[in-house]
């Protein structure tokens, strides 16, 4: 069974989902993506994060990033499940549910961890940068729905700091002040930071979010 890192390269599969055949590197494209598993079909947590996924999409298209769902069912008990969460949670899913019934998908990504159970996928989440590298990681077990306001900070802070030299503290949201990269001097930091840098000790400065007007 194959085991990812941060900074693999997530692996590409072709599946069928409730929005037609997927390459899943070519679905990508270059956008960022969020790949989730859940335990298995018409079950409440699943039906609730489904639900607010659907919700969020906008914030996720602001984040140029593409959302896609999975669980070991197959694609007609997806169809009939995405209709009882349009009516419970009083939305439209509007993204890729995958069916993965032979299991290639999850064992590809290791979302079956047989110490939880045998069969079904815990919740896992992985969020895939633009240049297809695995940038983070969470796994929860399946009685604990992920909170996906957090999911878009994470997103948030992977995205700032991939581009732009400067790392995210404790408890930070977009707009809060970041820290400066270690590996740039106090000096060369009050040139490219030019909205100020605070040396609270040498190792240890703040300057505000860069990307900000």
């Amino acid at each position: 069974m194959a085991t990812i890192r941060l900074g693999d390269t997530a692996p590409n599969f072709t599946a069928q989902s409730t929005e037609g055949d997927i390459n899943f590197h070519e679905w990508l494209g270059d956008s960022w993506g969020v790949l989730f598993s859940h335990p298995s079909d018409y079950t409440p947590v699943c039906t609730t994060e489904l639900g607010t996924v659907a919700k969020y999409k906008d914030e996720f298209d602001k984040r140029n990033t593409k959302v896609v769902a999975l669980s070991v069912d197959g694609l007609e008990s997806h169809k009939g499940w995405v209709n009882d969460i349009n009516e419970t949670q009083n939305t439209t899913v509007n993204f890729p549910i995958i069916a993965d019934e032979d299991k290639k998908v999850s064992e590809l990504y290791d979302m079956i961890h047989p110490n939880a159970d045998s069969n079904l996928t815990v919740r896992s989440v992985f969020i895939i940068g633009d240049d297809k590298k695995v940038k983070l990681i969470i796994t929860y077990p399946a009685s604990t729905g992920r909170n996906f306001d957090e999911l878009l900070r994470v997103i948030d802070s992977l995205q700032l700091t991939a581009y732009h030299k400067v790392a995210t503290p404790a408890n930070w949201n977009h707009g809060d002040d970041v820290v400066v990269s270690p590996a740039i001097s106090t000096e060369d930091a009050k040139t490219i930071f030019t909205k100020g840098v605070n040396e609270v000790k040498p190792y240890l400065r703040m300057t505000p979010q860069p990307n900000l007007n």
